[in-house]
């Protein structure tokens, strides 16, 4: 195997000066440089990660957590865009990436910090965290550069990028509102996601800007999964028939909502208009097309893997980002006659 001593022996330099020009020193004059590159390139040298990160004291890897990676999540798209944006950014840059999966139960097991270590990570883009998760705290208190999505908490090492989730899920009531519904449910995720929490705002501040009681028993928690949506709109639409639409907070569980109004023989938009959150593949598919709250996911992990590697290479501070949704008007919602 070729090492820099062999390059140094031909290119008739030293060990240090080979060294410091394969990476990158400034010190070094551009004749040299070139000379000392041509050589390498010659002999065929590949240059030792695992020593270079060792010297370096940074391994040039950018870890990818996420937490609760399920079936579900492969089949709503949304995980995937955000990796894809995130590993076309990191594509262009110095930096690997590598993945690792996590959930609660396995968060009281390892910590944060021995996770990384083990990983050699020099930085972290988390995603999926829930509120009361260990590994939320721990982000926090540790030094080492984070960037959470969907997540926004930050501090002087931790940013993070999401959509405006409160004013998505405002424009989406205001849609049915404004098509004269006025008994509105949302089947929102659980008490532990961030975004569930935002989008019941949004909730709520739309039926308050139109003077409409909000009513506590019209919102059911599907917990992200279009099965439970399923089941807690079968509930929903029995226990409270006067209801005319429905706000999903994901698109997966307003396909649940879908199936359950179907099988209750109710037409959906003519019965019941539902209108969901996320603008997944899936949403523009299935009938009718469903009207939805478009995030560009793609863009959450671009801008993620951004952020965090203005942090690792130019020492940049945190970035609080926060990115615009559109809503997208389908065939699932219309006007209430």
């Amino acid at each position: 195997m070729t090492t820099i001593k062999h390059i140094a022996k031909q290119a008739g330099v030293s060990v240090t000066t080979v060294s410091r020009a394969l990476n990158g020193y400034s010190d070094v004059n551009a004749k040299t440089r070139k000379k000392i590159e041509d050589v390498a390139k010659e002999l065929n040298y590949s240059p030792n990660s695992l020593a270079r990160s060792l010297v370096k004291n940074q391994s040039e890897t950018i870890g990818l957590l996420v937490s609760g990676f399920t079936k579900e999540s492969v089949k709503d798209g949304f995980t995937v865009e955000v990796m894809s944006g995130i590993n076309n950014f990191v594509a262009e840059t110095k930096y690997d990436l590598v993945l690792f999966n996590t959930d609660s139960s396995k968060q009281r097991k390892k910590t944060y910090t021995q996770l990384c270590k083990e990983r050699r990570v020099d930085g972290v883009i988390l995603q999926g965290i829930k509120t009361d998760d260990p590994y939320l705290e721990e982000v926090m208190e540790s030094d080492i550069p984070c960037v959470f999505i969907d997540i926004p908490v930050s501090s002087d090492h931790v940013g993070y990028v999401s959509t405006d989730n409160k004013e998505g899920a405002r424009v989406a009531v205001n849609h049915l509102i404004e098509l004269g519904h006025r008994k509105i449910a949302m089947v929102n995720g659980h008490e532990q996601a961030f975004v569930s929490k935002e989008r019941l705002e949004g909730y709520k501040l739309a039926l308050q800007q139109n003077n409409i009681q909000f009513i506590a028993e019209y919102v059911k928690n599907g917990s992200f999964i279009e099965e439970e949506a399923y089941k807690q709109t079968l509930a929903l639409l029995k226990e409270q028939p006067d209801i005319t639409s429905i706000f999903c907070a994901s698109d997966l569980m307003a396909i649940g909502s879908i199936e359950a109004a179907k099988e209750l023989n109710y037409k959906i938009p003519e019965d019941l208009s539902i209108i969901g959150y996320d603008d997944i593949p899936l949403s523009s598919y299935i009938s009718p097309a469903l009207t939805t709250v478009s995030q560009n996911k793609y863009d959450l992990g671009y801008n993620a893997a951004r952020m965090l590697t203005n942090m690792l290479k130019h020492h940049q501070p945190p970035e609080r980002c926060i990115l615009e949704t559109e809503l997208k008007i389908r065939q699932s919602t219309s006007i209430r006659l």
